[in-house]
């Protein structure tokens, strides 16, 4: 069965003075307009009122025509337009409850993007020239695009390392369902190690953050010592951005490696729904849970499931995988955190993350069975998961 898949190629472009002049402008413009739309709508709210998408567009066409935001009309209208379809699909999914109330873009904090649609650049030849500019941007073109391709969107961003990257999303026909394997396998992430497969393979954990570790804290000392708002404090604040952007495109890429080498080599891939926003309140925990990057490792395993056909399971976060012996099903009362090896009543030797894998898998496939999804203890009628009931102790 074929599939059409819309996917993102990012590259990294080189703009000339003028480029990146016209380009910081169009963020300013983007974030003047989103933060005016969005005013406009929280005073309506206020009211009893509804604003939506067509109503702010109109809002714009006055806003252009007074004397105080004329400069509106130097850049180009659609990165404009397509700010207020951003902010219509963020009160969408505020109102559908999926999402928290639109915030206010921030000059410094705020991601800096503008998005052209098809009718405000030209891809000609593999050159691609934006609208307001004269000259094709110089892109690091790193890998091809699909044969035939042709960009809808293009995305344009700066990020805080002042690297510019343009994004340009297409349909991709490479991507097909890959044929099916009856392999399945059970994934514990940790933090003495990245992952421990069903198999019995452990994978180290990178540590990616840790190696720049003494770098990023002599810039960042340096940082604190500049004063605000001087030459000298931008550049500081230049040097940490590029240490801590170096880093993640690090840890970026070996997600990568590992999820696409997962979804190539099994069917059902059976993982634990943990709740990482709760757990970064561990002062102690919290630096080293973020290095692991477990949510992204979700997300990239999930997306990447739905283009080749495989399927990702999501164990309920209270299923004791730790605890629960994979040979005879005994349930430990505890198990601390320093415990790595344990043996059970059985006379079983169990290797900590291996184990919890091992049960991941069984009670992955139980929920299979049980008709429960990806997440399950949000996904059953009685918000519980089939696998959050505790298994009985059983005598030795």
């Amino acid at each position: 069965m074929s599939t059409h898949v819309k996917r993102a190629y990012r590259y990294r472009f080189y703009p000339t003075d003028a480029q990146a002049v016209e380009l910081s402008r169009t963020f300013g413009c983007v974030r003047k307009v989103y933060n005016m739309a969005l005013a406009a709508r929280t005073e309506a709210l206020a009211r009893q009122e509804r604003v939506n998408y067509h109503q702010t567009s109109a809002m714009l066409t006055a806003c252009k025509k007074t004397e105080e935001l004329a400069y509106l009309n130097d850049v180009s209208s659609v990165p404009l337009q397509q700010c207020l379809r951003h902010l219509q699909v963020a009160f969408t999914n505020f109102f559908g409850k999926r999402a928290k109330y639109p915030r206010f873009k921030s000059r410094k904090k705020s991601r800096r993007s503008a998005e052209y649609t098809s009718s405000a650049f030209r891809f000609r030849d593999g050159k691609l020239t934006l609208a307001k500019m004269t000259e094709p941007l110089a892109v690091v073109w790193s890998r091809p695009l699909p044969e035939g391709a042709k960009p809808s969107t293009a995305t344009v961003s700066q990020d805080s390392a002042g690297r510019w990257f343009v994004s340009l999303l297409c349909d991709d026909p490479s991507v097909q369902p890959l044929p099916a394997t009856g392999q399945a396998i059970g994934v514990d992430v940790g933090l003495s190690h990245l992952l421990a497969l069903s198999t019995g393979e452990k994978i180290a954990n990178p540590r990616h953050e840790r190696r720049d570790r003494a770098a990023l804290a002599r810039q960042q000392r340096r940082l604190a010592k500049k004063e605000k708002g001087s030459a000298n404090r931008a550049r500081a604040r230049l040097k940490v951005a590029k240490i801590h952007a170096r880093i993640a495109d690090r840890r970026r890429d070996t997600l990568h490696k590992l999820t696409t080498r997962l979804v190539r080599e099994n069917q059902t891939i059976v993982i634990e729904d943990l709740t990482v926003r709760n757990m970064v309140k561990n002062h102690r925990l919290a630096r080293a849970i973020s290095d692991a990057a477990w949510s992204e490792f979700r997300s990239m395993l999930e997306y990447k499931a739905q283009w080749y056909g495989r399927e990702v399971i999501a164990v309920d976060r209270w299923f004791p995988s730790s605890r629960l012996c994979s040979a005879c099903g005994t349930l430990q009362d505890r198990m601390p955190l320093h415990v790595r090896t344990w043996m059970c009543d059985c006379g079983t030797t169990h290797d900590r993350d291996v184990n919890a894998a091992h049960n991941l898998l069984a009670a992955g496939l139980a929920v299979t069975v049980c008709g429960a999804g990806v997440r399950p203890q949000r996904s059953t009628p009685d918000r519980r998961s089939a696998t959050k009931q505790k298994p009985s102790r059983r005598e030795p």
